[in-house]
């Protein structure tokens, strides 16, 4: 079965491009381009991953990540926050709220598949 991810991002060109590359590595992309419904649709869908805009309509990825931490089901859920913005203070908010992993735009095709992959790596479990 596909790894599922829900991409939260409401730069059109932004979210195609994601959406073609994950898609090619085989991955279920899921696109909202608002903030407002994004925690409830993650509580639905129960992706494998969140990539997530700061700045978004309706509701922050800020707040966006401060709600799914606050849930002991996604406390473990791999978040990659993606920011146009990339002065220390955003970065340090978004690793204070809890985030995977925090990118800065623009970001490369690789920079985007190396950290899908690492966040989502499964380690063999240890008995």
């Amino acid at each position: 079965m596909a790894k599922h991810v829900v991409l939260v991002e409401d730069e059109t060109n932004i979210a195609e491009a994601i959406r073609f590359l994950l898609g090619r590595e085989g991955w279920r992309v899921e696109t909202l381009a608002n903030g407002s419904t994004a925690v409830d649709v993650i509580r639905k869908v129960s992706p494998d991953l969140v990539i997530l805009d700061v700045m978004l309509p309706g509701k922050s990825g800020f707040e966006i990540l401060k709600d799914l931490r606050a849930d002991p089901v996604f406390v473990d859920l791999p978040i990659l926050m993606l920011t146009a913005r990339g002065q220390a203070r955003d970065r340090e908010m978004a690793e204070g709220a809890g985030v995977s992993r925090f990118m800065t735009k623009p970001f490369s095709n690789a920079e985007v598949l190396d950290a899908v992959r690492a966040l989502t790596a499964t380690t063999p479990s240890t008995p």
